[in-house]
């Protein structure tokens, strides 16, 4: 008879169950939203499927906006023998790939728009749970190339995602499940195979208060007087994902009615970007979050991120021909991966209270992202309307030098040693 034997979530171990567990969910938000549900749309209403790819996804976006920061606070409240993330991990994985797999059978935009909606605010749950394994088990002179490589783990499952389904564009159903089936099977696989270590819950953890509504929505509000760092950390992601945004997705536009490239060319100019960019993203998140652990250091690294951003502004201002896009696309992805690696070690050593409301503060962290990435397009739109491509490249690169300011007043100081301090004396007045 076989037999699993679970081993203490830790170490190297640990972070490949995550990284498993994170390729299997973006592979489904790539999946679904680059192939699956804009070809079904196109299937259900041919003359009107970009309005409703745009409904959808904005409804579901409004429904999950808040899902990490509140799935992240019930998480730190939990306590059960599989510890504090694993039931949040499997519940999102199941209702979430339920959800998703049934989007196969519907046969109008708004089912789609329900199913896709409750789907995205399961799987939200999942993200944060597992996302916050970074703050509960990793000490904070890691979190840096651990950022890194969960970050790695992202891209390939996007591309992973990408190219799984499709071949299914004409059949989305079998799609969905495919993509739903890996996601329920890596996290299963996780909770089997891998425990959370004693003493992982914070002090006084079995003595939790009662839930009272007041205090757990008052917990999302952070006074800035005691946690200024986080608050600058908030506005600095909030202004990194206006500016990255707003020219990188319209970089298609950019090449059309800037560059003035015909749109076949476009097209392929545009895969031939997001090849370029993704060779950035991964070396500068791999080597990014290497060299900050190595360093000890996380805002020179997000500094040079911004700069990177302000630079590849600059460039279709001096060079606006297709090798100048391509520039672009290099800096945009370089940036993103220091970004993705670096800022957020740096979010995760400022949280407010990282021993008993990590997966809080880490959702909070999120949904300033979030926010920054529904409103680039918003601002995007409205300069080009105004004022054309090159008030946009001012534009962004404007907003990127406010976010690298945001950034100077974090104390950064000692933080690494100072966190992993208070998350030892955490974990060690748990097992008294």
């Amino acid at each position: 008879m076989w037999t699993v034997r679970a081993i203490e979530a830790r170490g190297w171990g640990l972070l490949v169950g995550l990284a498993v567990v994170s390729v299997a969910l973006f592979a489904l938000y790539s999946g679904v939203l680059s192939v699956l549900l804009p070809a079904q749309l196109a299937e259900i209403d041919p003359e009107g499927k970009v309005a409703a790819l745009a409904v959808v996804t904005s409804v579901s976006f409004a429904v999950t906006a808040l899902a990490q920061p509140v799935f992240g606070a019930l998480s730190d409240r939990t306590r059960t023998r599989w510890g504090r993330r694993v039931p949040w991990m499997l519940a999102g994985a199941v209702v979430g790939g339920a959800t998703v797999g049934a989007m196969g059978g519907a046969e109008t935009v708004a089912a789609l728009t329900v199913l896709w909606a409750v789907g995205q605010f399961s799987l939200n749950g999942l993200d944060i749970a597992s996302s916050v394994y970074l703050v509960d088990a990793f000490p904070a002179r890691r979190r840096g190339s651990v950022a890194g490589v969960l970050g790695m783990s992202a891209i390939v499952g996007g591309a992973i995602g990408v190219v799984a389904v499709g071949r299914f564009s004409a059949e989305p159903a079998a799609g969905y499940w495919l993509l739903a089936a890996a996601v329920i099977v890596a996290v299963v696989l996780f909770a089997v195979i891998l425990r959370e270590p004693e003493g992982r819950e914070p002090s006084g953890a079995r003595e939790r208060e009662p839930f009272r509504l007041r205090v757990f929505l008052g917990g999302f509000l952070v006074d800035p007087r005691r946690h200024p760092d986080f608050l600058w950390v908030l506005l600095w992601r909030l202004g990194f994902a206006i500016a990255y945004g707003s020219v990188y997705g319209y970089l298609l536009y950019v090449l059309t009615d800037y560059v003035g490239v015909g749109p076949a060319e476009a097209a392929e100019l545009v895969g031939r970007a997001t090849v370029v960019g993704g060779a950035g993203v991964v070396v500068a998140v791999l080597a990014g979050g290497w060299l900050s652990d190595r360093l000890g250091r996380r805002k020179p690294f997000i500094l040079v991120a911004c700069a990177l951003v302000v630079g590849a502004n600059v460039i279709p201002l001096v060079m606006p021909t297709t090798e100048g896009i391509l520039v672009l696309a290099a800096c945009m992805g370089a940036a993103m991966g220091l970004a993705i690696a670096c800022g957020t070690a740096l979010a995760s050593q400022v949280l407010p209270a990282p021993d008993e409301h990590a997966a809080r503060g880490l959702g909070i962290v999120n949904f300033a992202t979030n926010v920054g990435q529904a409103i680039a397009p918003l601002v995007a739109a409205s300069v080009i309307a105004v004022s054309g491509y090159p008030a946009l490249f001012v534009v962004s690169a404007a907003v990127m030098l406010v976010s690298a300011a945001a950034i100077l007043p974090v104390k950064e100081s000692g933080r690494a040693a100072a966190t992993d301090a208070v998350a030892l004396s955490g974990r060690s007045g748990s097992q008294q």
